[in-house]
């Protein structure tokens, strides 16, 4: 495949590693000219400084990567569909889930395919944990609670993106839409959530929360609640799911949904594949997991149709929606 990737900041490095194990990085793209420039000369491709150049220049692109504020995915992802190429778009999936829904209207519009990257899916405590849940090893699930209490300082939004309603959205889309997945990865869909926030820390630099507790109510009659905060002091402290069924407790923790770190199953206990997996290093903080290179192989399983995406379109939409629903904005 020829690639090209859309917003050349930092996770867009960490695409632009694994893009030359997976076929050609042709083409590079941010409004920060220097930026792009920087990029494209690492790896040898064509640099611009908007997207409609690029895909009128660049006719053998196969695949975009979407590596640019939250607030654009939407509009990029459907220019590069309507161009004719297939999508890889960073999470969120969009900051409203009537753009996830002309997202999917316009990948089957024009026969391609989108895949939205929840790399911590593949953290393998969450792969072990969801293989005993669909086994039914823990019984009936009752509860859940999940703790994110990361680290984000004024710097980190200092004249960015970040902290913006239009193009960040809010600390459940950046930081904690991964910990949104997860929870509905394993829970299965929620009926109801109850939301309350608060700005404590970063009132001049952040135009929501940095701050939240979510109360939630599943489907599946399942209750749980949801603490998370961007204040932790200094660094990211724990990122974890706590899950409670009839027949087992287990506790996925770390600070990013890595480590087991507690398990009483019946007659049963959880399998870790190993991993040499690291959390994004950005230098001045630390996301979530870097599992993309496991992201990139499941879409090439699904173009030789040997499997199906590990996130659907749906199920990313719906992440989308919920978040939605907790800040009241639906």
């Amino acid at each position: 495949m020829n690639f090209a990737i859309i917003g050349c900041g930092h996770i867009a490095q960490r695409h632009a590693q694994l893009l030359p194990q997976y076929g050609n990085l042709v083409a590079v793209c941010d409004i920060d000219a220097d930026k792009a420039q920087a990029l494209a000369t690492k790896y040898a491709a064509s640099a611009y400084t908007a997207l409609s150049d690029l895909l009128a220049a660049e006719q053998s692109i196969d695949m975009v990567v979407i590596c640019t504020p939250n607030g654009l995915h939407a509009s990029q992802t459907i220019a590069c569909l309507q161009a004719g190429k297939h999508v890889v778009c960073e999470k969120p999936m969009a900051l409203k889930a009537s753009d996830c829904d002309a997202m999917i209207q316009a990948a089957q519009a024009n026969n391609k395919q989108v895949f939205v990257v929840k790399q911590n899916r593949f953290n393998p405590p969450i792969q072990a944990l969801k293989k005993a849940i669909d086994e039914n090893r823990l019984g009936t699930l009752f509860s859940v609670q999940v703790n994110g209490f990361w680290n984000r300082s004024d710097a980190y939004y200092k004249d960015a993106w970040r902290g913006t309603l239009d193009l960040d959205g809010g600390t459940l889309y950046t930081q904690f839409s991964h910990f949104v997945d997860v929870l509905l990865y394993l829970m299965g869909d929620l009926a109801s959530v109850q939301w309350t926030g608060a700005n404590f820390m970063h009132p001049n630099s952040i135009a929501f929360e940095d701050t939240g507790v979510i109360s939630l109510q599943f489907k599946n009659k399942a209750i749980g609640s949801f603490h998370y905060t961007v204040n932790a002091f200094e660094k990211n402290m724990e990122g974890a799911i706590t899950i409670f069924g009839t027949k087992g407790t287990v506790k996925i923790g770390g600070a990013y949904l890595n480590e087991l770190s507690y398990q009483a199953i019946e007659d049963y206990s959880l399998e870790l594949a190993p991993s040499t997996a690291t959390a994004n290093d950005y230098g001045t903080y630390k996301g979530s997991m870097s599992n993309h290179d496991q992201v990139y192989e499941n879409i090439l399983q699904v173009f030789a149709n040997q499997a199906t995406p590990i996130t659907t379109l749906a199920e990313a939409r719906n992440t989308v929606y919920w978040i939605e629903q907790m800040y009241g904005r639906a």
